[in-house]
């Protein structure tokens, strides 16, 4: 089973809207976007139905080299961690 490709979740999306699809891919922009700034400003953004993204810090550690097996140092950073929300996590099970 393949996974849908960005142009067939917009060519579903705006047939089962109505709307067209130039508008779709227009939301998409927006709510990454909106989802960018959020995580930046409160550390999380709710994706109602969906999940929740957060902001999450990762601390320094020790890793190796797969090539040579040297140990190398990963400095800390910071991601974003998507959590699945209850009610979705329901329906896939």
């Amino acid at each position: 089973m393949a996974r849908m490709t960005q142009t067939e979740i917009v060519n579903t999306l705006a047939e089962g809207s109505g709307l067209k699809k130039t508008e779709v891919k227009g939301m998409f922009d927006a709510l990454a976007a909106l989802a960018t700034e959020e995580v930046k400003k409160n550390g999380e953004f709710t994706l109602p139905g969906f999940g929740k993204l957060v902001k999450a810090t990762r601390k320094a550690r020790e890793g190796r080299n797969p090539a040579t097996g040297k140990p190398i140092k990963i400095p800390a950073k910071t991601t974003v961690k998507f959590r699945l929300g209850k009610a979705m996590k329901d329906a896939v099970a």
